[in-house]
C-alpha cells in the first residue's frame, strides 16, 4: 500500500482549513445534497465530501457514509490533495499496485472504483474533496468530470460563505465589545467630571457672595463666563451620561401603564415653562412597553417644544394612536421651527443648530440623536414636519412588544 505524501504547504493548508471552523461542525443538508447529485451523476453507490486534517479523513457529508472518520494514511483523499488542480482517477484500484493491497481495497468496504475532485479554496490550499466511488471498475466519462468539478466548486463556495460568515461574526463581536469599552470610558470620564465641575459652579458663586458689592466689574465679568462655561459643561455631561444611560434603558422589560397620568408627570418633572399649554391625548389608553426608554425619548421632545418655544402663547399637544403592530406619537409645538434643510441634521450626535432656548443656554445636540437611537432600537421611526416661524411635529411609532 502506498503511503500518501505530506504536501509542502500543509503547515499553512491546516491553518486555512481551520479558518472555516468546519472540522468538528454539522456540514449542513445542502452539502449531503451535492454528495446525492454527484452519486446521480456517476452512478455510483458512494459519494463523499472529505476534509483532510493532520491524522484524519473527516466525512462530512455523503450518500452511504462509511464512518464518520479514518485515519489519514488509509485515505485516498488523502493522495488526491496532493493533485490540488485536477482530479484523481483510479478506474481499477485491484490492478494498481498503489492500491491493490490497501485493506478497504482487500476487504470491506471493497472499494475498486475512486474519483476525487480536490476541494481547493482561493487561496490554493487543497482542504479535502469530492469523491465518488464504486465497488466495481469504472470510467467516467468527460462530461461527468466536468459535472463533479462543478459541484467541487460549489462545495468551496459553501466553505466561503461559511468563513465569509464566522468573519463577521468575529468582527461583530471584537467591535461590540470596544463599543463596550469606549461607552464605558464615556460614561466613566464623563461621570467623574461632575463631582470637580460642581464644585467649579460653588466656587466661583462663593467668590461672588465673599465679595459682595466690592467686586469690581472686571472680575465680576469673569466670574460670570466660568458660571456659564461651567453650566455649559455640565449640560454636556449630563447629556453625555444620558446618552449612554439609553442603551441601558433598552434593557428593562416591557410593562403595562396608563399612558395619560405617565404623561402629566413627565410635564411635572420638566417644569420648564409654567404658562405653557400642554394638551393630552383624549384617549385613557392603555399600553404595554419598555416605560424607561418612552420615558427618555418623551422628555428629551417635550423638553425641546417647551423650551425652544418662542410663541407669546406656547402650545405643546401630545397626540396618541395605535394599530396591531405599532404604538403613534406625536408631539406638535406652536415654536419657531426649523427649516428644511436642517432637519435632517439635528438628529445627528453633538449636531446643534446654534439656537439659544428661553434661557439663553445653547443645546448639546445629544437629545434628539438619543431620542432617535431609543426609537430605531424599540424598531420604530421618528420624522419631523417643521415650518419657520409655525412651529414642528415630531412623530414616532414604537413596535409593540408581545
Amino acid at each position: 500500500m502506498l503511503k500518501p505524501l505530506i504536501p509542502q504547504n500543509e503547515k499553512e493548508r491546516l491553518a486555512a482549513l481551520r479558518e472555516y471552523n468546519i472540522l468538528e461542525a454539522d456540514a449542513g443538508k445542502e452539502f449531503d445534497d451535492i454528495t446525492l447529485l454527484a452519486s446521480e451523476i456517476c452512478q455510483t453507490p458512494i459519494s463523499l465530501i472529505t476534509l483532510i486534517d493532520e491524522q484524519r479523513q473527516l466525512f462530512k457529508a455523503g450518500a452511504n457514509l462509511p464512518a464518520s472518520e479514518i485515519p489519514r494514511d488509509l485515505a485516498f483523499c488523502s493522495h488526491a490533495i496532493n493533485h490540488p488542480l485536477e482530479p484523481y482517477v483510479i478506474e481499477d484500484m485491484r490492478a494498481d499496485e498503489r492500491f491493490s493491497d490497501h485493506p478497504f481495497v482487500q476487504g470491506d468496504p471493497h472499494v475498486v472504483f475512486y474519483t476525487g475532485i480536490p476541494l481547493t479554496n482561493p487561496e490554493g490550499f487543497p482542504l479535502g474533496t469530492l469523491c465518488v466511488l464504486d465497488k466495481k471498475p469504472k470510467k467516467l466519462t468527460q462530461s461527468q468530470i466536468h459535472s463533479l468539478k462543478i459541484l467541487a466548486k460549489q462545495v468551496v463556495q459553501l466553505f466561503e460563505l461559511r468563513r465569509a460568515n464566522f468573519r463577521l461574526k468575529a468582527l461583530k463581536e471584537t467591535l461590540e465589545a470596544r463599543n463596550e469599552e469606549l461607552q464605558q470610558f464615556a460614561y466613566v470620564v464623563s461621570h467623574d467630571i461632575k463631582s470637580p465641575l460642581a464644585s467649579i459652579v460653588l466656587t466661583a458663586e462663593m467668590l461672588r457672595e465673599n465679595f459682595g458689592e466690592t467686586i469690581d466689574e472686571g472680575n465680576d465679568q469673569l466670574l460670570k463666563v466660568l458660571n456659564r462655561a461651567s453650566f455649559k459643561i455640565k449640560h454636556l455631561v449630563d447629556g453625555i451620561l444620558a446618552y449612554y444611560r439609553a442603551e441601558k434603558a433598552l434593557s428593562d422589560g416591557a410593562e403595562t401603564f396608563q399612558l395619560n397620568p405617565f404623561l402629566l408627570s413627565i410635564a411635572e418633572m420638566l417644569r420648564v415653562n409654567q404658562e405653557a399649554e400642554i394638551i393630552y391625548p383624549s384617549d385613557l389608553a392603555r399600553i404595554h412597553m419598555n416605560k424607561t426608554a418612552l420615558e427618555q425619548i418623551l422628555v428629551n421632545l417635550l423638553q425641546n417644544a417647551l423650551k425652544y418655544n418662542d410663541s407669546e402663547h406656547p402650545r405643546v399637544e401630545i397626540s396618541f394612536a395605535q394599530d396591531e403592530t405599532y404604538y403613534y406619537f406625536t408631539i406638535a409645538d406652536n415654536g419657531r421651527g426649523i427649516a428644511y434643510h436642517e432637519q435632517e441634521k439635528i438628529f445627528e450626535l453633538f449636531t446643534t443648530l446654534g439656537l439659544r432656548d428661553r434661557f439663553g443656554s445653547q443645546g448639546t445636540g445629544i437629545g434628539l440623536s438619543t431620542v432617535k437611537k431609543l426609537v430605531e432600537k424599540l424598531s420604530g421611526k421618528i420624522n419631523l414636519n417643521s415650518v419657520p416661524g409655525e412651529g414642528s411635529t415630531f412623530s414616532f411609532s414604537i413596535k409593540k412588544e408581545n
